[in-house]
């Protein structure tokens, strides 16, 4: 019997490894994800050139990807859920809806995606934000049944709003596992998940998923550090990454593509990864 989600999962993953840049941060209405991002035509067609394993996009960009001549080009990750917890300034009411909210998962379809994404936000005192995420997630789940389409669930554990910005990611690993489980209790065929704050507790994170885990990048870093955690979390059971900020507001993006997917997919230590970006090879 054909298995339509099968074949999905198999165009997103390879080997059970998968490199997912995510360029959606258009709909978190925050000033400072988008530098680097002004110019969508020319930043899909050097990350589609690089060979990541999947692009993570929004509808109204989508067909940026879409539109890219023949079969070898990422995998489309599609975002089908916008909230407003990412700006400096806590707003007097949280909320996160789905983009449609009629049929939220046709247009993956229609854009031949191999998966949606969908946020599960726990925020200190915000139950109402969280129920929402619920919601959003049972309905969600029930049409990626209808259309045979991998749901990929992103359980954010998040501190208070604080005078740095924005509500920061928490690292317990106590909060992320619990979320990650109920992630899988709710359907997840793919949890993207924020690392723990010791890199080598994320064993957890992958036992209480029972379904391929990838690692959320949050906020750009020290690059010669990402590499590090990078490499300690797929010793520690992780299938790869989704990460944005970290690839696309470096100098250099297609070379961070290459140095992660060596990672990735070639087992590269961090440091073979650190000299892969270095010099281009």
């Amino acid at each position: 019997m054909y298995d339509s989600k099968k074949v999905r999962m198999n165009r997103l993953f390879r080997a059970g490894k998968c490199l997912d840049v995510a360029i959606d941060h258009g709909v978190c209405n925050e000033p400072t994800f988008l530098d680097g991002l002004e110019d969508m035509a020319r930043v899909v067609g050097m990350l589609a050139a690089a060979g990541p394993d999947a692009i993570q996009m929004n509808f109204g960009q989508a067909d940026l990807l879409r539109e890219i001549p023949g079969k070898a080009k990422p995998a489309l990750v599609l975002r089908v859920d916008m909230g407003n917890p990412y700006n400096r300034l806590r707003h007097r009411e949280m909320w996160a809806v789905l983009q449609n909210t009629q049929d939220p998962v046709l247009p993956a379809v229609q854009l031949d995606a191999a998966c949606v994404v969908v946020n599960l936000f726990m925020l200190p005192d915000e139950p109402g934000l969280f129920r929402q995420c619920v919601e959003n997630i049972a309905r969600i789940r029930r049409d990626c049944e209808t259309y045979a389409m991998p749901l990929m669930i992103e359980p954010l554990v998040m501190q208070a709003n604080s005078e740095r910005g924005g509500y920061l990611v928490d690292g317990d690993a106590d909060k992320i596992v619990t979320l990650v489980r109920l992630a899988r209790e709710m359907g997840a065929d793919i949890i993207k998940a924020d690392p723990t704050s010791d890199p080598r507790d994320f064993h957890r994170v992958i036992e209480a998923a029972r379904c391929p885990v990838l690692v959320r990048g949050g906020g750009k870093a020290d690059l010669r550090q990402v590499f590090a955690n990078s490499h300690e979390l797929m010793k520690q059971g992780a299938h790869g990454m989704v990460y944005g900020r970290n690839i696309y507001q470096h100098d250099a993006p297609a070379r961070v593509v290459r140095a992660l997917m060596a990672m990735i997919h070639d087992g590269a230590s961090d440091a073979a990864a650190w000299h892969l970006y270095e010099t281009g090879a």
